[in-house]
């Protein structure tokens, strides 16, 4: 997957400097901890490598138990030739200090947010000399976050180099203002700027215009091109066509080689939210049907790899949603692009609170100084994806009966607006108790008005203000239905987005249910849930498996009239089965707030024979037949008032069950004793750039090949060649394991392991031990390809 940007490397004669370009700059990193150093290659978590400690773990229930503390990273590099160099990054948590050969050159405070830093005044001149950058990362000051940060350089960081005058970072900033199916116009404002101590005179050209500009020393201009494009290709969540413009500047004094060119990617599409005909793309009304997703990956920590970013995106999409909720921070540019080229909605989300601190050592203790930069760098940076419908200046602010928090409010969208104007501003707003209407001020503020499960308020707050435009931005999982039944019925609201998409580390137990004897309560009880580390509320695990809830989710939004609405092909021949486990079976069962019935793709319950079991089936085909071992057990009607289930108890008995409607069919079939493990990766091919990644799912099956939904197998990996290994873990999230060793048992049957390249072609020999018989797999590394 190509980037956002994309910078044409060119050797400039003018200035005797290199022309405008970027390199990663991630490779070789001295990391040293606890008094103990390691090369390491980022992105890079040191959380992750720990493992979750309720005794010793100082990020607590909201971080998973993690141990965070400071490090730092070193590294060495002759001095570039160009004029001003600059290291870019992508994203450090937190509390980061960039020291240069010895000197301090920046530091950035907010660990969500890129962050740019000038280190030409500090570089040796001497070309032998090597300098050496330090970054100190200080994540010590605990609680800071209210789920898993991590902790460390765990996004890209970039080696950028330029001739004083230069395309100034995120300089490039394209709008449609004007669409149609027949045209549409596209604005391109590009930003020079001129760090030389002398007058410069530039041309920028573009789409076969050009333009010439002066600038004073230091100084920073703004010009704007227009051009059209005939019969455009509209930019949707199922047609996800993307442009590109090719900017270049050149000197005046050399216009045969251009100073810079850098081509920026972008959609062309247009958008309107108002309370009579909804959320309209492209001039036809669409409804969200969204999730939120925070910025971790799962079994790899924070370390955000492209592959693993794109992944997330892509499962996310699988499981029916057309748009992400970047709760409750800016996430990483890989990600965008993913959201921009599979066709995903985005709402950018900047801060969790504001003034009034969630945690000890939040966002609230830098918010006065550092808010204008860190939304600066959020819309700077991700106002070019054509993904991004909406930004959201906040969550549940815990001030938000005080009247301080309209202006705070104001402020942020300010802040916002000074930077794009092409795009709605929202927040998420909740109540803790009895008060809502008491917020109408603060709502009105928004443009689109977020409500934290208070969806049952829509009806009186519509006849009492008939403009505002709704969306719930969080939602129970177990309240499906009724969510989706309000967007449908309601234009005025929306969408629905879940708490949340995928499961993730840190809130330790939320969407957790409970048997007798174990600990009782909420995940934000007294204390937390010392045996977790992670949240278990998504639609999909940490290894990639969608529960039934979201094939119920999807048959809802995506399937029959509802496919339309939703911008999907509709799917009228949706059906999945799954099974509720029976209270009892391994003790009573209770649930939580955020949690749903356990329920499997499984027909494996030993020693409840004879005893009722609840089958579901999800469809919206009118009718469901149900049999097991070939016996019709019955049949029942779906629609609306059966909230599109067919429920049938059916006494145990091992076999084969088969529901069928709209003349198809889908079983679960009793698994016999595990007999192999079976491997399955994502892909085959890796690219040998040290940064591509394999996921592996490894499943426990019997002789038949079906899964074992009960196994829990030791095993132990092995990876050879040119790769290595980088995390093995299950689905469980009370696991301590550290998720980067190479054993693991396996939960419900399953598992998952991944491997990242290395630069070298050839192959990774991978390989998983256990009482059974071991599995082998072989991936080739190779050439780039587009991904």
């Amino acid at each position: 997957m190509k980037r956002t940007l994309t910078f044409l490397t060119l050797l400039c004669a003018c200035m005797g400097a290199a022309a405008q370009s970027q390199q990663l700059f991630d490779d070789g990193w001295l990391f040293t901890h606890n008094g103990t150093s390691a090369i390491v290659n980022l992105p890079h978590d040191w959380d992750i490598f720990t493992a979750p400690d309720p005794e010793t773990g100082i990020t607590g229930t909201g971080g998973g138990w993690y141990h965070a503390g400071k490090a730092e990273y070193k590294k060495y590099f002759a001095t570039p030739r160009a004029e001003v160099v600059k290291l870019h990054f992508e994203g450090v948590y937190q509390n980061a200090v960039v020291m240069v050969n010895g000197q301090k050159a920046g530091q950035h405070a907010y660990g969500y947010t890129p962050f740019t830093v000038d280190i030409t005044p500090y570089l040796f001149k001497e070309k032998k000399r090597k300098n050496e950058v330090k970054v100190v990362v200080d994540n010590s000051q605990q609680p800071n976050c209210r789920w898993y940060s991590g902790s460390g350089i765990y996004r890209h960081v970039w080696l950028q180099t330029m001739p004083a005058l230069h395309i100034a970072e995120n300089g490039i900033f394209v709008t449609t203002p004007e669409v149609s199916a027949e045209r549409a116009t596209i604005r391109v404002d590009v930003d020079v700027q001129n760090e030389a101590a002398t007058e410069q005179q530039a041309i920028v050209k573009l789409e076969g215009q050009q333009q010439e500009l002066s600038l004073k020393a230091r100084e920073r201009k703004t010009i704007t091109f227009t051009y059209a494009i005939n019969q455009p290709r509209l930019w949707t969540p199922d047609t996800p066509h993307l442009y590109s413009v090719n900017v270049q500047l050149f000197s005046k004094a050399d216009t045969r080689r251009p100073l810079a060119q850098i081509s920026s990617s972008f959609g062309v599409r247009s958008f309107s939210f108002d309370a009579e005909r909804g959320f309209v793309l492209n001039g036809k009304p669409m409804i969200i049907n969204g999730a939120c997703v925070h910025h971790d990956d799962g079994i790899l920590g924070a370390m955000a790899f492209d592959a693993a970013e794109i992944r997330k995106v892509r499962q996310m999409k699988d499981a029916g949603f057309n748009l992400i909720r970047t709760s409750h921070n800016p996430t990483s540019r890989a990600f965008l692009d993913a959201c921009d080229s599979i066709g995903m909605l985005v709402i950018g989300e900047a801060f969790d609170g504001w003034r009034t601190a969630k945690t000890t050592h939040d966002y609230s203790t830098v918010i006065d100084s550092c808010y204008q930069e860190d939304l600066r760098a959020m819309v700077e940076r991700d106002r070019n994806h054509p993904s991004i419908i909406c930004w959201s200046i906040g969550n549940e602010v815990i001030e938000r009966k005080e009247i301080r928090v309209i202006t705070t409010a104001r402020l942020m969208k300010q802040a916002i607006l000074k930077w794009d104007q092409t795009r709605p501003v929202t927040e998420a707003l909740c109540a803790w108790d009895r008060d809502w209407e008491i917020y109408d001020p603060h709502a009105e503020v928004l443009d689109v008005v977020g409500y934290n499960y208070m969806i049952f308020k829509h009806a009186t707050d519509h006849q009492r203000d008939p403009k505002r435009v709704i969306w719930q931005t969080e939602s129970f999982p177990r309240d499906a239905f009724r969510n989706w039944a309000i967007c449908y019925d309601n234009p005025y609201v929306v969408g629905d987005i879940v708490w949340t998409g995928l499961d993730y580390l840190g809130e330790s137990g939320i969407g957790r249910y409970y048997y007798d004897g174990e600990r009782p309560g909420e995940s934000y009880a007294e204390g937390g849930q010392p045996d977790w580390h992670g949240a278990c509320c998504g639609d999909v695990d940490v290894t990639g498996w969608r529960k039934p809830i979201s094939h119920y989710r999807e048959i809802l939004w995506r399937s029959g009239e509802s496919a339309m609405l939703t911008g999907s092909a509709a799917t009228e021949s949706l059906l999945y089965m799954a099974v509720r486990e029976p209270d009892g079976y391994r003790g009573k069962i209770n649930g939580t707030s955020w949690s749903v019935w356990p329920t499997w793709e499984s027909w494996n319950w030993a020693g409840w024979e004879g005893k009722p079991v609840d089958v579901e089936v999800y469809t919206k085909a009118p009718e469901v037949t149900l049999y097991l071992n070939g016996r019709e057990i019955g049949k029942k009607t779906v629609n609306r008032s059966t909230e599109y289930k067919a429920v049938f108890q059916v006494p145990y008995e091992p076999g084969t069950l088969r529901a069928e409607a709209n003349g198809r069919s889908v079983t679960l079939s009793t698994a016999g004793e595990p007999a192999r493990l079976r491997l399955t990766a994502d892909k085959m091919k890796l690219t040998a750039d040290g940064q591509d990644l394999a996921f592996v799912i490894v499943e426990v099956v019997d002789s038949e090949g079906r899964i074992c939904p009960d196994a829990a197998i030791s095993c132990e990996a092995v990876v050879k060649g040119n790769g290595q290994l980088m995390a093995f873990a299950s689905a469980d999230l009370k696991d301590r394991e550290p998720t980067v060793t190479p054993c693991v048992n396996t939960w419900k049957g399953r598992a998952m392991l991944v491997v990242r390249s290395t630069h070298s072609k050839g192959k990774i020999d991978v390989s998983v031990k256990s009482s059974l018989p071991t599995a082998t797999l072989t991936i080739r590394t190779g050439l780039q390809e587009s991904r």
